[in-house]
């Protein structure tokens, strides 16, 4: 597409309107903390991008235990960063793929048309998102829209757990708890593809899946305890934190990495707690005790995209909803026990 078409598009977007529609857009929409019920589906503006931005015709979202967290508003702390009273953005979601529909005045390595995935610090359970474009990048020839919409947050965690955290070498052993979930399916399969030994903690139900993901040893936790089992792991990446932190250091060898990563906790501070008992612990024992933030990186979606292209990494997932039961698949991530990613198509 030409320049003089580019402008027309930005031209459009200036009088309230995109050019891939109307004005308004159907979206997911949230005017207060709350269960999934707080959800409805509306019509709204479609947003306009700035010079750096990028509209994107969302194809599909996924969801995560993130998302559940801000839309309850709990733990609270979470209201320091998305509203103290009510959500500052009344569109949840972060990650996205779709079509570009249009492109800010400063963006010049995206084109209309193009199709992309990435994530936005909000919206995109819409029909549209604005979305930086230095958020976005293009979608593999061998993965549909809805598989790499599934990507973005849940394997950054996973490949910044594992790469930059834990620094995964060849040869080194690596247990991953809730081995079947959003985190876990792309954990074992980066892990293996950095060449490490890898052992799934699972129910018997995803066994299956969690070996067909690459996992050389199963431990399924309706059978066994994987602290009592006499095993020793060079890093240990918990998704799950069901086990007290004294019995999971038993299964880390004298120097190994236990990373935790649920997320989960008490109704005012959540992890917090957790968190900082585990960091006060780390100075007084050989074994490396880091919990840590997953942040959104370019270089990591980049990264990511190419593990993807080779089949390193492939996306499992679990359900696909209509956006219009974009609250349904909320209350479903918020249940627990997801096999993979949970996608909404738009």
């Amino acid at each position: 597409m030409g320049i003089e078409q580019r402008s027309d598009a930005e031209a459009h977007l200036v009088r309230g309107t995109s050019p891939a529609g109307p004005a308004t857009m159907r979206a997911a929409v949230q005017q207060r903390y709350g269960p999934p019920s707080v959800l409805e589906s509306a019509e709204v503006g479609v947003p306009q991008p700035d010079r750096a931005d990028v509209l994107v015709e969302v194809g599909a979202a996924s969801v995560h235990p993130g998302d559940y967290f801000v839309m309850t508003g709990e733990p609270y702390v979470v209201r320091l960063v998305f509203g103290l009273r009510r959500p500052r953005h009344g569109i949840p979601g972060m990650d996205l793929a779709g079509v570009v529909a249009a492109v800010g005045k400063g963006v010049t390595a995206l084109r209309p048309g193009d199709e992309v995935f990435g994530w936005s610090a909000n919206g995109a359970l819409a029909e549209y998102a604005c979305v930086p474009a230095d958020n976005l990048v293009s979608v593999p020839g061998n993965l549909s829209i809805a598989e790499v919409a599934a990507v973005p947050t849940s394997a950054m965690t996973a490949l910044q757990a594992l790469r930059d955290i834990a620094n995964v070498r060849p040869g080194q052993t690596v247990l991953v708890t809730g081995a079947s979930g959003g985190v876990g399916t792309f954990a074992v399969q980066i892990a293996k593809a950095s060449g490490a030994e890898v052992t799934g903690v699972c129910s018997t139900r995803n066994a299956d899946l969690v070996r067909s993901l690459g996992a050389d040893h199963i431990v399924d936790y309706t059978e066994t305890d994987f602290t009592r089992t006499g095993r020793r792991y060079d890093v240990i990446l918990d998704n799950v934190e069901a086990l007290p932190l004294a019995a999971v250091r038993r299964a880390l060898t004298p120097t190994g990495i236990l990373i935790p990563n649920s997320g989960r906790g008490g109704r005012w501070l959540g992890p917090l707690p957790r968190i900082a008992k585990a960091r006060i612990l780390s100075g007084f024992t050989p074994q490396r005790l880091k919990p840590f933030t997953s942040l959104a990186k370019r270089r990591d979606l980049l990264a990511l995209r190419q593990l993807l292209t080779t089949g390193q990494v492939t996306p499992v997932i679990d359900r696909t909803y209509a956006l219009d039961d974009a609250a349904d698949a909320l209350r479903y991530v918020g249940a627990g026990h997801t096999r993979g990613k949970v996608v909404v198509t738009v």
